[in-house]
């Protein structure tokens, strides 16, 4: 009897901590729930470990993901896979079996909040293994270094050297590409990555081969309004809540994590920030950039009085390499054309949002995909265990798109 009442007493322990209020709408609430409550269990140990002094929080998550998800390279029928190095950069090369003939290339740059994860997880593994056999396509992941010891420009300087080996004419050679059919993607803080790269190659008249596409898949933007109006509505939905994104943020760019309730206020862009111009406030002016059905009820969140001085201790927040959403039109309007996946149940849907639309009107074609059900970081679910059913379509809605553009 009394084992009996433990283990009902556990159990319901764990329903709470597991249970979380979510939107009607998400996909799959408690295959999230279950992510999440694990998410925050590890984020949680890490947080204490932290505290105590006994390592990096980021380098406690990045023990437990590697243990975890690391996969070593491990080719199959299909496609061989072998690590290597690119502009300098660790990369996991996926290249269909046989055949000379050219084929389609894309290099890709993995989520984490620029601290975490890599192309050597079982899921991004995975991913690319199916892109490549799918598209009959070279897929070079990226391993760019990391937060804490790297912070921006380190990963963007990596992005960028890898992307112009992986246009060089010795690489598309060496692994027979097309240069008429390369593209650069990226999902989360690599959608970010893979946005300025973009912008810079685009723009570089030195570089004979130019990207195709731009394929970003959730992509973060922007760190001067953590109020948009996906941020108020999602912000506590997991699996990226507001002060995780807010955190990340301040780790990429080496700032003091103290500025942390600053930026969660949005005291840094008050009005009387005089680094900020009005034509840089237009350019992530969600109340006029976004559509009627996506801002919804919500109101800007705009200080008259802030905290100035705090983009003078951290230029990087108004730095294009940092923010592409912060790029002048003529930029946008030489950057490849477009793929833009957005979550209804993100923080960072209108980072993509705002971005779709400011590439549109710098005259890029673009697409569009959005998922009213789709959540932070879902298509890299779409593999057991998580096997989520909006991963599952995000991911072939995405290869579906290289297929029919590249």
């Amino acid at each position: 009897m009394r084992l009996r009442v433990a283990g009902a007493v556990l159990l319901s322990a764990a329903a709470y901590y597991v249970y979380l209020p979510l939107p009607s709408g998400v996909s799959e609430p408690w295959k999230l729930m279950l992510l999440d409550a694990l998410f925050r269990s590890f984020m949680q140990a890490s947080d204490v470990a932290h505290a105590l002094g006994l390592c990096h929080r980021v380098h406690l998550l990045n023990r437990v993901v590697n243990w975890m998800e690391a996969i070593e390279a491990q080719p199959c029928a299909a496609v061989h896979v072998a690590d290597s190095t690119l502009g300098g950069v660790a990369t996991r090369v996926f290249q269909p079996q046989g055949g000379r003939r050219l084929r389609r290339g894309v290099i890709y740059f993995h989520g984490g909040g620029w601290a975490l994860a890599s192309g050597r997880m079982r899921s991004y593994d995975l991913l690319c293994r199916k892109m490549s056999e799918d598209l009959d396509a070279v897929i070079m992941s990226v391993d760019y270094r990391l937060a804490p010891e790297a912070v921006f420009p380190d990963q963007y300087h990596d992005a960028l050297a890898a992307s112009r080996a992986f246009l060089s004419p010795q690489v598309l050679q060496r692994f027979n590409i097309d240069p008429e059919r390369v593209c650069v993607s990226g999902d989360s803080a690599g959608g970010n990555l893979a946005a300025a790269v973009a912008q810079e190659l685009g723009s570089d008249d030195s570089v004979t081969v130019k990207f195709k596409l731009q394929a970003l898949i959730y992509p973060v933007l922007q760190a001067l309004d953590f109020h948009t109006a996906s941020y108020q509505q999602n912000q506590a939905v997991p699996i990226l809540y507001r002060p995780v994104m807010v955190r990340f943020w301040l780790q990429y760019l080496g700032a003091d994590g103290s500025l942390e309730p600053l930026l969660l206020a949005n005291n840094h862009s008050a009005l009387d920030e005089p680094a900020i111009s009005a034509e840089t406030r237009s350019k992530l002016d969600w109340t006029t950039l976004l559509p009627r059905g996506h801002r919804k009820h919500f109101q800007p969140v705009l200080k008259e009085i802030g905290s100035p001085g705090v983009v003078g201790r951290v230029p990087a927040l108004m730095d294009v390499r940092a923010a592409p959403l912060l790029a002048e039109q003529g930029i946008l309007g030489r950057t490849p054309k477009a793929y833009v996946m957005t979550c209804e149940f993100d923080v960072l849907r209108d980072d993509g949002l705002m971005y779709a639309r400011r590439l549109q009107d710098a005259g890029v074609t673009v697409t569009t995909d959005h998922y009213d059900d789709g959540f932070h970081g879902c298509m890299v679910f779409a593999f057991l265990p998580m096997m989520s059913s909006v991963g599952q379509r995000s991911m072939n809605g995405y290869i579906r798109w290289l297929d029919q553009n590249l």
